[in-house]
C-alpha cells in the first residue's frame, strides 16, 4: 500500500494552532505525520500533541540523531511516544549533520555510519524491556515493538537501512535517482521481506521556483547533502553554487543553483500536477510520501485537502 504523509510541524503556524490541522489530515486521510528536527521545533513535542489529536495516523520523528540524544534519552522518547499514542510511534533516527552536531550542540561529528551500526542494536534491545549502556532499563518498556526507520542519502547507509531497519528515509531526491536509491536499500536487505522507502517532498504551488532555489542553496551546500548531490552525478552542475557560498557570496551562490537540479527535486504546479509528480516517485519505488507544503497558513488547509491521498 502506497501510503501519504505530511510533515510536522506546519510553516508558520504556531503549535498551539495545529490541532484543526492535524485533525483535517486525518479526515482527509493521509496515513502519517513526520517531524523534521532543524532549527525550528524538536523532532518529538509536535507529534506528543499530535496523539492527542488523532486516533489512527502514525506518528513517526524524520528524523531525530543519536549524538546530541544519547540512547537512554532516545528510548525514553520512544516510550512515551507509544505510550502516549496507543503504539503509533516510529523512531527515524538519522546521522544528521556536521552544521546540527558540531556547530550548534559542540558535540564531535564522527563515522555516522558505524554509530547508526551501533545503535540502532541497543534501542531494539532497550526498548524490548531489555538493558543498554550502563545498566539502563526502561521502567515500563513499549507494549509492542517500536518500528526504526533510517535516514539516508548516500549508498552505504542506504544499504545499511535496508539492512537493519523497519524503513529507510530519504530527503532532496531527484527523480531521476530514485530506482537508484530504492535499489541500494533493496541490496542492504539481502533476501529480507520488502521494507519501506519513505522521502520527504516540498511541494511549492504553481511555479514556486524562487523559493525552491532559497531552500536547495543553503541544504546541498551542507556536506552531507553536497557528498550526495555529487554521488548522483551532479558535481559540476552544483559546483559553482557551492564555490560561491563557500565565499561567503549568498547571492551569488543563488544565482549559480542548478534549475534542472531544482526541477528534478522539488515538486511544482497545481495539485493535480503535483500529485502526478509524486506518482512519478511511487511508480520508482518510493512506497511513503512524505509532504511538505509550502504556502501560507490560511493556503495550507485546502493545500491539504487538494493533495490527499
Amino acid at each position: 500500500m502506497l501510503r501519504w504523509g505530511l510533515t510536522l510541524p506546519f510553516a508558520g503556524v504556531p503549535l498551539a494552532d495545529h490541532e484543526p490541522l492535524v485533525r483535517r489530515a486525518e479526515a482527509a486521510g493521509y496515513h502519517d505525520l513526520w517531524t523534521g528536527e532543524t532549527n525550528g521545533p524538536d523532532g518529538f513535542t509536535p507529534l506528543a500533541l499530535a496523539a492527542a489529536w488523532t486516533s489512527r495516523m502514525r506518528l513517526g520523528t524524520g528524523v531525530v540523531n543519536p549524538y546530541t540524544r544519547g540512547p537512554a534519552v532516545l528510548a525514553q522518547h520512544a516510550a512515551a511516544l507509544a505510550d502516549a499514542s496507543g503504539g503509533r510511534f516510529v523512531l527515524g533516527l538519522g546521522a544528521s549533520s556536521n552544521v546540527i552536531v558540531e556547530r550548534w550542540n559542540e558535540r564531535p561529528f564522527e563515522k555516522p555510519l558505524s554509530r547508526l551500526r551501533e545503535t540502532v542494536p541497543v534501542l531494539r534491545e532497550v526498548l524490548s524491556g531489555g538493558r543498554g549502556p550502563g545498566g539502563f532499563r526502561l521502567e515500563t518498556p513499549p507494549a509492542r515493538p517500536v518500528p526504526i526507520v533510517l535516514a539516508a542519502l548516500r549508498d552505504r547507509m542506504l544499504r545499511l537501512g535496508g539492512e537493519l531497519a523497519d524503513g529507510t528515509f530519504t530527503n532532496f531526491l531527484p527523480l531521476s535517482s530514485a530506482e537508484h536509491v530504492v535499489a541500494r536499500v533493496r541490496e542492504g536487505e539481502a533476501g529480507r521481506a520488502p521494507t519501506e522507502v519513505i522521502c520527504r517532498f516540498f511541494c511549492i504551488p504553481g511555479d514556486g521556483l524562487d523559493t525552491a532555489r532559497f531552500m536547495f542553496s543553503a541544504y546541498a551546500t551542507v556536506p552531507v547533502y553536497e557528498a550526495f548531490f555529487r554521488g548522483l552525478g551532479w558535481g559540476e552542475a552544483i559546483d559553482p553554487m557551492v564555490a560561491a557560498w563557500r565565499g561567503g557570496d549568498r547571492k551569488a551562490a543563488l544565482a549559480a543553483v542548478p534549475d534542472e537540479l531544482v526541477r528534478e527535486i522539488f515538486v511544482f504546479g497545481s495539485p493535480e500536477a503535483m500529485r502526478a509528480r509524486l506518482g512519478e516517485y511511487a511508480a520508482r519505488g518510493i512506497t511513503t510520501l512524505v509532504l511538505t507544503p509550502i504556502a501560507a497558513p490560511d493556503e495550507l488547509p485546502g493545500l491539504v485537502d487538494a493533495l490527499a491521498p
